[in-house]
């Protein structure tokens, strides 16, 4: 299996069905990962259908589960589809994950949607041509977990506070008038309480990030080596925010289906140890591009990955 290696983590070309199962039992932290889509299938993994989807990919939930530990999580970004021929959309993402549910034993801790902004308009039969539907932009990310309390912290993933909050927090008295105002919902207000500065807000379960990427290093590296970037690469803030939520500094993140290795990425500029895992080489050597410092490195990495030799990259970025 080629691939390589930094100071925190290991990319590796080759089948996760296969290579889970040699990792010990309960070592896992977190696995974060996106697999191929059913319309978006990597040719290696074969032609999986869209019947057929939700049972291949339940075969990774399954291998999966003895690995995590009582505390870990599973999180999986599943991008929707529209059944063939028809403005209908198919129900795969909720199949799977009433089945890793109730087949396989694993909790939903919260089900997670991310909503990017910058979308192109999709299907373009049904959006573009025949105006009929809206344009989708939003993903169900399932986050699962193997008991009912895994670790988690909300307060290392908090969002700016609006506006009108900051307001709030210096001038309690203008919002507030007097303490112990009970609300019509019943809840008893206290300029105290109110005025309080957490540090930030917390998030919510819909995650708006845009995914523009378009002159990444990255990027850049590909066009310079002379490959195409892998399809269908989610923004490195996306992983960011499971990786500091659900997981500390050392604790271990794997990717299944890495692509273009932005978890190991973000995992390695995180402090966490990680595994990512891709069935096409070219993928597992371009990712390496994540930790080039320039085009004659990424060049240099590309080529004795392809060639079959594990590199180690003494430094990442």
């Amino acid at each position: 299996m080629a691939g390589y290696c930094t100071q925190l983590g290991k990319c590796v070309q080759g089948d996760s069905l296969e290579l889970l199962p040699t990792l010990e039992d309960e070592s896992i932290d977190l696995i974060m990962t996106s697999p191929p889509f059913s319309l978006q299938r990597h040719k290696s993994y074969g032609e999986v259908g869209q019947d057929a989807y939700v049972d291949w990919l339940l075969q990774f939930g399954a291998v999966a589960y003895s690995k995590l530990k009582p505390s870990g999580s599973f999180v999986i970004d599943l991008g929707g589809a529209y059944q063939k021929g028809k403005p209908v959309k198919a129900l795969y993402p909720f199949r799977f994950m009433l089945k890793m549910c109730d087949e396989l034993g694993y909790f939903l801790a919260q089900d997670m949607y991310w909503h990017n902004p910058s979308a192109l308009p999709s299907p373009i039969e049904w959006v573009n041509k025949r105006k009929i539907r809206c344009k989708t932009s939003v993903n169900t990310v399932w986050w699962f977990s193997k008991s009912a309390f895994p670790k988690s912290d909300v307060r290392n993933v908090l969002v700016p506070y609006s506006s009108r909050m900051h307001n709030l927090i210096e001038k309690p008295q203008d919002f507030v008038k007097e303490e112990g105002t009970v609300r019509p919902s019943g809840h008893v207000m206290g300029m105290k309480s109110w005025a309080k500065d957490n540090g930030g807000a917390i998030p919510s379960n819909l995650l708006q990030i845009s995914n523009s990427e378009s002159n990444s290093l990255y990027l850049r590296y590909c066009k310079a080596v002379g490959t195409k970037g892998h399809p269908a690469r989610f923004p490195a803030k996306l992983p960011e925010f499971f990786i500091k939520m659900l997981t500390d500094t050392d604790d271990l993140v794997v990717d299944i289906f890495s692509g273009s290795n932005t978890t190991g990425m973000v995992a390695e500029q995180l402090g966490r140890k990680w595994l990512s895992v891709d069935i096409n080489n070219e993928y597992v050597a371009s990712s390496s591009f994540r930790f080039a410092e320039s085009a004659e490195q990424a060049q240099q990495y590309y080529e004795e990955i392809l060639s079959g030799r594990d590199i180690v990259i003494p430094t990442a970025k």
